[in-house]
């Protein structure tokens, strides 16, 4: 066994001394280390600014004039002169009911009519000698007024043959069934060969005109109420000169939304849904728009001002569903604020609470710090 000298343990203790002492010095630094470098994270700054204002309704497609093509007359129906689905425009011929029967009607009206111009002509020419007559006094008084009575009858008789003839002709004319208004003629609801009359219950077809078209928008009287209320406040500006902005977005479609404009609400409230009703008029060329088809309405609602809005990607929900966003505080560190929300706009919160201008929210690397974590701040351009 071999003895150590005094010496050569003090060396040796010395040793350890310094190399305790070297690893304590490289385990601080780097735990010092680990605790200065913050987290960087991707900010935005909120700021106060004016939004536009719309709210997504639903609507449903009404059609600007819808035509009901009925008969005029009875009769035969004889040809259908249009094929269902086609546009057509009014005064084309859609029907030929047989005219036979009217056309012999109107020629006796005509004859009728001869007959009672024949008899104004003979009455005219007697009452025209009596007259002569009565100033010579060589003929009586009574004799007189008759004839005059009977010109007088023979012209009102003439008037109504007139009127006979007339409307024995629009009945002839009304055999044609022509097309009231432009529009998209529907498939025909009754054949060739069946008998038509008129005042029946089933129209022959329907014709809908769809450029432009109307949709009816129902919004609930809740909604309503509130935004007239903001209104009146001054948190919602409105321009009273132009009419409401609308706009629909069809699904499947590539290009813009179809754009219009609000022409009115109604006056009342339905008792059934609580909704009023709104109608928009839009310009419909490609008949991209059919009547009975559902779409989402966004309503211009007007500007608001001075509105607090937060990225929909910053704001998260607790366990008991309260919004809340992390900020970076005055001492460059997280901090969990409760805020409350209204609605959406655009990719944004309306915050109605919790936020005010200045206010650094952490939208990027909310995963990767804790309430309290040192960071620094990046500011990100959403």
């Amino acid at each position: 066994m071999q003895l150590r000298t005094p010496a050569s343990l003090i060396a040796l203790a010395i040793a350890a001394s310094l190399s305790l002492t070297a690893c304590s010095d490289n385990g601080d630094a780097t735990q010092s280390s680990q605790q200065q470098a913050p987290q960087e994270v991707g900010i935005v700054t909120i700021e106060r600014q004016n939004v536009a204002v719309s709210n997504a309704l639903p609507g449903r497609v009404t059609a600007f004039r819808v035509a009901e093509v009925r008969p005029q007359v009875s009769g035969i129906l004889q040809t259908q002169q249009f094929e269902g689905g086609t546009n057509v425009t009014a005064g084309q011929s859609l029907y030929q009911i047989d005219p036979a029967l009217f056309r012999a009607q109107l020629q006796s009206a005509e004859a009728a009519l001869a007959r009672a111009q024949a008899e104004v002509t003979n009455s005219k020419a007697r009452f025209e000698r009596v007259r002569e007559l009565i100033e010579d006094k060589s003929i009586s008084q009574q004799d007189f007024d008759e004839a005059q009575a009977a010109f007088l009858q023979a012209q009102a008789n003439l008037k109504v043959a007139e009127a006979n003839v007339t409307r024995a002709q629009l009945d002839l004319d009304y055999t044609e069934v022509k097309a009231p208004i432009n529009g998209r003629i529907g498939r025909s609801l009754i054949t060739p060969g069946a008998l038509v009359q008129t005042g029946q219950a089933q129209p022959l077809t329907y014709i809908h005109q769809l450029d432009p078209i109307y949709v009816d928008i129902a919004q609930s009287s809740d909604e309503y109420m509130a935004l007239q209320q903001q209104i009146r406040s001054g948190a919602i500006a409105v321009d009273e000169n132009n009419r409401a902005e609308v706009s629909v977005t069809l699904a499947g479609m590539t290009d813009q939304p179809i754009t219009g404009e609000l022409l009115f609400n109604e006056a009342t409230v339905d008792p059934q849904t609580s909704s009023i009703t709104l109608r928009a008029r839009f310009e419909n060329p490609d008949h991209l728009l059919l009547p009975g088809m559902f779409v989402t309405a966004n309503v211009s609602s007007g500007e608001l001002r001075d509105a607090i809005l937060a990225p929909q990607q910053g704001v998260t929900r607790d366990p008991r569903g309260r919004a809340t966003v992390m900020i970076v505080n005055a001492e460059g560190k997280a901090e969990t604020r409760y805020i409350e929300v209204s609605r959406t706009i655009g990719s944004n919160w309306l915050v109605t609470d919790g936020l005010v201008a200045g206010d650094q929210v952490i939208v990027d690397g909310l995963q990767k710090i804790q309430p309290g974590a040192q960071v620094s701040t990046v500011k990100v351009d959403l």
